[in-house]
């Protein structure tokens, strides 16, 4: 593999050589390792058609609907591959309440004055809170309240109507999903619900799994995406435009360099609120190194790069995870603390050769070989970051000497931040202007690209990038999260300039409002804000269905079991949702149908998975177009 086949970026390309002539085996040398016939990305047809199971001591099973072959136990190749895909929905659900559990844990924690934060938003809190109908007299008790009610909710039975659900989400919704019967419960108990469901001999009917699958998305989108983000806000600030730096350039050998990594940003903060005071630069002189920083890194960093603006101690941001190894193989690491999510089993192996401290900050994440370990506990935040951050500086002068960095490495301005409060600043106040010129077609719609990243038939963002570019070529604003939003940070798409590559509408806009033509706003976690976005748009447009609007989903690069997640959701929620690369449905016929076709009479929801960047958003715009008009506009 060489080339776009590794990477969009040249800063990752650059790593790349440098990983080869260590002798160093990376994800790159495994991708191609796992295909078949000297074709890296063909794999069994079974496994690529989602139609192998061995859940049971009677299989291993593999089914062909073609020839009426079913399992052991008589699930049909439909049933087969949906049952698998719930149970990717249950991890990605349960990897996404995780965070929220910790979130609303360091929340509590923080209102009790037991953390080193402070609660940022107190009028975020207050809205929030309010549309929950929660009203308290102090800031302190208003967010125990929102903390209480959060908690309760989760853990309602799955029969049990979810409050959350019912208090935010639109009412179009609310009532498609109720006669579908996938108006969800607490998300605990939608997750044992969908689990027991896919145990052998129990549910093998892939329209209701399909549709158990969209009611746990539903619980997930509300109740675990929504608060988490919301709280996140209330606690570190909400996102508004700002500059940062990004790509591997940002990596200074002469400094200590101290990385959080995966999705949750508590520690990352932490560590950041301590190198910000001159004690801790000079205990990383003290050493010879030229001062200490927090380099933000994936999904973690994009949490913390959407709401804290650079200086010389928060430095920058890398990218996303498949250039882990690149990032850890540039000579420029002290220490890799690693949370709950997108951290590599191989990184040991990196740790030793680059000489870096790898500390697992989350009980979730375990490494072989490795012993150093501290689980974030909100009350210990200080003191856990203190320690990090002394391994870090501890750390240099071996590093320093025994390693010889990569240089040289590009580094360049994005503008991040977008938050749909920082888009209603920008516009006023309000989201007339933005549906105006929608209504006048300056804008022909909006893309929500919400992807991860994936070697699967492309280099790393290579799909995302071609994606992005060619929607904002035709007038479609792009509101990106994920890895995919790194993708775009790194590629020059979320930088002022990038307008130029706008159609002749969009650059209009992006001139006037001085922002570019992809609005960089947030993580994977954030796809359920976009929802609420969404909902705002349909009560300011008179309440216009959702499925109504000039607006796509677009994972252009999905990778993992929280993608899949979201896929559904968008499905539940009645977009337009594209999805590369191709899913592991296809032997299964009417699963596809369902999902591609007859979910439009449904949820009005609609997959589509066109591998050919052009041909996908010509199907994403024949869909803008036919919503537009529908709407007379």
């Amino acid at each position: 593999m060489e080339g776009d086949r590794v990477s969009y970026h040249k800063s990752v390309r650059a790593v790349y050589d440098r990983i080869k002539q260590d002798g160093m085996e990376s994800i790159w040398d495994r991708f191609e390792a796992q295909g078949l016939g000297g074709d890296p990305d063909k794999r069994c047809p079974f496994c690529m058609g989602g139609v192998r199971c061995d859940f049971c001591s009677n299989g291993p099973c593999r089914a062909d609907a073609a020839k009426g072959k079913r399992g052991v136990c008589g699930i049909t190749a439909d049933g087969m591959a949906m049952r698998m895909m719930l149970l990717r929905n249950i991890m990605g659900a349960s990897t996404y309440h995780y965070h929220t559990d910790q979130t609303v844990k360091t929340l509590r924690a923080t209102a009790l004055g037991r953390t080193p934060f402070k609660i940022q938003e107190n009028e975020k809190l207050r809205d929030f809170a309010g549309r929950l109908g929660l009203t308290r007299r102090t800031y302190r008790d208003l967010a125990l309240a929102l903390c209480d009610f959060a908690e309760a909710d989760f853990n309602r039975k799955a029969d049990e109507p979810s409050r959350i659900v019912e208090l935010i989400a639109p009412q179009e919704r609310k009532d498609v999903w109720r006669k579908l019967g996938i108006f969800p419960g607490g998300i605990y108990g939608e997750m044992m619900r969908a689990t027991s469901s896919c145990l052998t001999n129990v549910d093998g009917d892939y329209v209701s799994l399909a549709l158990k699958a969209m009611r746990l998305a539903v619980a997930m989108a509300y109740q675990s995406q929504i608060v988490n983000e919301y709280c996140q806000d209330i606690l570190f600030g909400i996102a508004r435009p700002h500059m940062m730096r990004v790509d591997l350039g940002v990596l200074d050998p002469d400094y200590v360099n101290v990385l959080p990594n995966g999705h949750e940003p508590f520690l990352g903060f932490a560590m950041v609120q301590l190198a910000r005071k001159p004690e801790w630069q000079e205990r990383a002189k003290a050493v010879g190194a030229r001062g200490l920083r927090v380099i933000a890194n994936i999904e973690t960093g994009q949490e913390m790069i959407q709401r804290w603006e650079t200086d010389d101690c928060f430095y920058g941001f890398t990218g996303n995870w498949i250039m882990q190894e690149a990032v850890l193989a540039s000579g420029c690491v002290d220490l890799f603390a690693c949370d709950m999510n997108c951290s590599m089993p191989v990184d040991p192996l990196y740790a030793e050769k680059y000489r870096f401290k790898l500390v697992p900050v989350s009980d979730l994440v375990a490494f072989e070989g490795i012993k150093d370990r501290i689980d974030y506990q909100p009350d210990m935040a200080e003191e856990q970051a203190s320690r990090l951050l002394q391994m870090a500086i501890d750390n240099f002068a071996g590093r320093r000497k025994n390693v010889k960095p990569v240089t040289a490495l590009p580094v360049s301005e994005a503008v991040v931040g977008f938050s749909t409060e920082s888009i209603l600043q920008a516009l006023g106040g309000s989201l007339e202007p933005l549906l105006d010129a929608i209504k006048g077609g300056t804008l022909r719609g909006i893309a929500g690209l919400v992807s991860c990243t994936t070697l699967r038939d492309t280099g790393q963002d290579v799909h995302t990038v071609r994606i992005a570019r060619e929607l904002i070529k035709r007038d479609v604003l792009v509101l990106s999260m994920g890895c995919g939003s790194a993708a775009l940070q790194v590629g020059g798409l979320c930088a002022p300039e990038a307008s130029e590559l706008a159609g002749p509408g969009l650059k209009k806009i992006c001139q006037a409002l001085k922002v570019p033509p992809v609005l960089s706003y947030g993580t994977c976690t954030d796809t359920g804000r976009i929802a609420d976005l969404l909902a705002a748009v349909s009560t300011a447009l008179g309440g216009v269905p959702i499925p109504d609007l000039p607006v796509v989903a677009a994972a252009p690069e999905y990778m993992e079991q929280k993608a899949t997640i979201d896929a559904i959701f968008a499905l539940a929620l009645g977009l337009y949702t594209y999805v590369n690369p191709v899913p592991t449905v296809t032997g299964a016929p009417r699963l596809v149908q369902l999902l591609a076709s007859d979910c439009a009479g449904i949820t009005g929801g609609l997959l589509n998975v066109e591998e050919d960047p052009v041909r996908a958003v010509d199907g994403m715009l024949a869909h803008i177009e036919a919503k537009r008009a529908k709407l007379g506009i």
